[in-house]
């Protein structure tokens, strides 16, 4: 069968004949219909994520860990559980069965597999606690990821959205009542988001950290001994790097809350993915995608022109 593989870290994946996989006991064979390429996979491929170190170790490998397919009774699944070598692009995929799952009805298999795009931005609510009225701050709205968070948070009844990027045509498109752009000096920046606030940022839905996290937390802390108004910060992505420096007065004084994107994940994800399904039903949701080929896999990884489109490999 055909797939793409990865020789090197950080190489791009070519097309390439690879052997059939082989079903064992518990697990089921499935036909690869659509597979979405995230940060997290070009990360992975890259070495810098903090999971590599099994794919890297099983080079070459296929890159991608879950995806939509076909069993073999026509059923159309989200499946997961791959290890490498073995990824999800390719023609067919062998999984446990106990990682499959059936993809609800009226929902195409490429819109299927981008919908972690749209679920992660629910942590605004799951972690995060968000609640009708309040204001909510998006950081790097001007993403696949960051524009359905804008998108999420407005279907959620936010009274009040500002969105960050460094692209002012970008941010003119995410639909927010107000943006920033961080592609400024420091000083700027911080006076950007202190103007911006209005009555405070309630939740901050984070895929950026790095120095546009570290200038907001200077931002919330107060001028003077007043209480400062809580901001829960919903830590999702690293975008914009991995560290940043928070002083004690940060957290101290400012109202400052940081959750990871994972909080209460257990017990919230399943009624959360189901509100995204039926958002994207109802078309109140739209997720924008590209699709390509896996035989153009190569010319598809290595694309920058996507401008918040997630992209999508298909089967040729």
């Amino acid at each position: 069968m055909k797939a793409a593989v990865v020789d090197r870290q950080g190489g791009v994946p070519a097309y390439r004949d690879v052997p059939d996989p082989q079903v064992g006991d518990g697990e089921v064979l499935v036909t690869v219909a659509a597979v979405a390429v995230e940060n997290v996979d070009k990360a992975i491929v890259a070495g810098t994520h903090y999971t590599a170190a099994a794919f890297q170790s099983a080079l070459p490998a296929i890159p991608c860990f879950d995806g939509i397919g076909h069993l073999p009774d026509g059923t159309t699944v989200g499946f997961g559980g791959l290890k490498p070598p073995h990824g999800a692009l390719a023609e067919h995929v062998v999984v446990p069965a106990a990682y499959t799952v059936p993809i609800p009805d009226g929902i195409e298999p490429p819109t299927a597999a981008a919908l972690s795009s749209a679920i992660t931005a629910m942590c605004m609510r799951t972690a995060g606690g968000l609640t009708a009225g309040e204001t909510v701050l998006v950081q790097g709205a001007t993403g696949v990821a960051g524009r359905l968070a804008v998108q999420v948070a407005r279907l959620l009844g936010a009274g009040r959205i500002v969105a960050t990027g460094r692209d002012d045509a970008a941010l003119k498109e995410v639909g927010a009542d107000a943006v920033i752009n961080t592609a400024v000096d420091d000083e700027q920046l911080v006076r950007a988001f202190r103007e911006n606030a209005g009555e405070g940022y309630d939740v901050v839905v984070d895929y950026l950290w790095g120095r546009p996290t570290e200038l907001l937390a200077r931002a919330l802390v107060p001028d003077t001994f007043a209480f400062a108004k809580p901001t829960r910060l919903v830590q999702i992505g690293e975008s914009a790097g991995a560290d940043i420096r928070l002083t004690g007065d940060a957290l101290r004084t400012s109202g400052l809350e940081i959750y990871g994107g994972a909080r209460n994940a257990a017990t919230t994800m399943p009624a959360a993915y189901q509100q995204v399904v039926d958002w994207v039903r109802a078309g109140a949701l739209t997720i924008p995608i590209t699709t390509m080929p896996l035989s153009q896999i190569t010319e598809a990884w290595s694309r920058t022109d996507l401008r918040g489109r997630r992209l999508v490999i298909v089967p040729d």
